[in-house]
């Protein structure tokens, strides 16, 4: 990890861009507001995490867009704001992605497909995500105290949490994988009369690797050091972080959750992100 001398210690290596900060703080308003009315529309409340992930994303570029009217002359406040909720943010979403994987295998009856019982598998991944959210923000927090041997320390809990994550994400991804061979080579029932649970598997995988390549990026970010070339480009966060999580916002509002559990259990979904209907929970043959 790059060291850093205190002295010459600054938040930014570049003066932010303010279009850049509310370009993101307008879409990620949008975004958050849209998931906010599905998911009170629906009842789809295991997303709760996932708004609060895009409210976070939402709160950090404003404090960005803050930073970038202080420029040269920057505060704590706003550089903290930006670093912390931008950091944890997509935790939240994670943990979300996590929590739908086991309404498919609801849907499908597919239990006897999936490598981890479903009553364990929500709460696996999600405890490791609570770990990794945890120990970023405690990084992020550490590295508030401004003195050398905090900042040092604090990227260390940072990166740790972040490899926390991509370990989790990793066992995710294969976990989902073997689950979808499985049910290819001998589908359910179920699986066989309602294709709807595959679109949204394919959509956690894609999610999931968004995710995944933000969180690598930080990790190599946080390993290069304050000094570091990623931190002293304000274009790799713009495009390795703000785009990627702005495109799992909208993917999981196209293809939005309330489906899986809608065909699960009867109720609202949305379908196409803006068509809302209703599915009877005693015929679950329906929508594709």
């Amino acid at each position: 990890m790059g060291n850093t001398d205190l002295s010459e210690f600054r938040y930014y290596h570049y003066d932010p861009s303010i279009a850049a900060a509310v370009i993101f703080t307008l879409l990620f308003f949008t975004t958050t507001s849209l998931h906010m009315y599905q998911m009170i529309q629906t009842r789809t409340w295991f997303l709760i995490p996932f708004v609060i992930g895009g409210l976070f994303e939402f709160i950090g570029y404003i404090g960005r867009a803050v930073s970038s009217n202080e420029s040269p002359n920057w505060t704590l406040g706003p550089y903290l704001v930006q670093t912390l909720f931008l950091l944890v943010a997509p935790a939240l979403f994670a943990a979300s992605i996590y929590m739908e994987l086991g309404r498919i295998v609801l849907v499908v009856d597919g239990e006897s497909h999936i490598w981890i019982k479903k009553r364990w598998l929500t709460k696996i991944f999600v405890c490791g995500d609570i770990l990794s959210f945890l120990m970023q923000g405690s990084g992020g927090g550490l590295q508030a105290g401004g003195t050398q041997g905090l900042l040092d320390l604090g990227a260390h809990v940072v990166v740790g949490g972040l490899f926390v994550q991509i370990l989790f994400f990793g066992v995710f991804i294969v976990v989902s994988f073997a689950f979808d061979i499985s049910m290819r080579r001998v589908p359910t029932l179920k699986a066989r009369s309602n294709h709807i649970w595959r679109k949204h598997l394919n959509t956690l995988y894609g999610a999931s690797v968004l995710i995944m390549i933000r969180s690598i990026v930080r990790v190599v970010e946080y390993l290069q050091g304050f000094d570091g070339y990623l931190l002293g480009h304000e274009l790799y966060l713009y495009v390795f972080d703000a785009l990627l999580m702005t495109a799992v916002m909208i993917v999981l509002s196209f293809v939005h959750p309330s489906e899986v559990c809608a065909h699960a259990k009867g109720g609202l979904a949305f379908k196409n992100g803006y068509k809302l209907y209703k599915v009877d929970d005693r015929i679950l043959e329906g929508t594709d």
